[in-house]
């Protein structure tokens, strides 16, 4: 199989519409062969007809269960050969140039492992998609925190949201980047390893940018790149377990990293999560009473 400068991974699940216009936005690269793509379908019955009659360049696995974001991905990244991967969120539209501007930067800097690109919002906001690894305060004012939509500028989610560090254009170093878009290398994933599998859903790209930093390998934001991320397509299809995910995995991360008295603490931050996790649920059952 011929190798293409950069492969792009493509998790999927009941988002089909979605994926369908994020291939579009980059048509082009995939027809002249520069990107080559492969979908993880975690779908049991998503209608992926419809991508293959579109788009029979892309290459498409049917895993016809959910395996979870981190083990498909793992699945795709041993089937492709490129130097650098891009992993992208079927809710995604890719901007004009964003796989130039991703290439020619790896080429040029062979000390970054990861990079992530400016991620927009709908309205055409700034997403807080580069951040610092988490602190006791995360769960606080972590970037989808009713205290951080409340005081968005508070001292506390500023700290914790790095994308402000740079001037729109410069890139800066961070701990982490959102993986619902981030270009990898590909020698760094063989001296790191893959993602994790233990992470279900969420907090894998935080443990994977954890353990480049380990290897020596630096985790940049790079504003230049863009793409428009629809939050939470995939998410919402299974809102209770997608949330009851993130709380895990939360405390997946903290088990894995934490070190010597802050082990004893594990109890404790179970608590805390749990106690987020039926407040979070109770605020969403809140909401969809008072829009009814």
């Amino acid at each position: 199989m011929k190798q293409s400068p950069m492969d792009v991974i493509i998790v999927n699940y009941n988002s089909t519409p979605q994926l369908l216009r994020c291939l579009e936005s980059f048509a082009g690269e995939i027809t002249q062969g520069r990107v080559r793509v492969i979908v993880q379908d975690n779908s049991a019955d998503d209608g992926m007809g419809l991508i293959e009659t579109n788009f029979p360049e892309v290459t498409i696995r049917h895993n016809g269960r959910n395996l979870g974001f981190a083990e498909a991905v793992n699945r795709a990244l041993a089937e492709s050969n490129a130097p650098y991967i891009t992993l992208l969120n079927p809710d995604t539209i890719v901007l004009e140039s964003f796989f130039d501007a991703v290439l020619s930067y790896m080429v040029e800097y062979r000390d970054v492992g990861i990079i992530g690109p400016k991620i927009l919002n709908a309205d055409g906001s700034v997403q807080g998609s580069a951040r610092s690894f988490p602190s006791a305060f995360t769960g606080l004012f972590g970037r989808s925190s009713i205290l951080t939509r409340l005081f968005p500028k508070n001292r506390i989610s500023r700290a914790n949201i790095l994308t402000d560090r740079s001037d729109g254009k410069s890139p800066v170093e961070v701990d982490w980047v959102s993986g619902a878009c981030m270009a990898v290398r590909r020698k760094a994933i063989d001296q790191v390893g893959p993602i994790d599998r233990r992470f279900f859903l969420y907090w894998e790209d935080a443990d994977w940018c954890m353990r480049m930093h380990q290897k020596g390998w630096n985790v940049i934001y790079f504003p230049v790149p863009r793409v428009v991320h629809y939050v939470g397509v995939s998410s919402s299809q299974r809102v209770f377990w997608s949330l009851v995910d993130f709380h895990k995995s939360a405390y997946k991360f903290f088990c894995k990293y934490s070190k010597g008295w802050m082990r004893a603490l594990s109890p404790l931050v179970a608590v805390a999560l749990a106690s987020r996790l039926i407040f979070v649920l109770i605020m969403k059952k809140v909401r969809r009473i008072y829009k009814n």
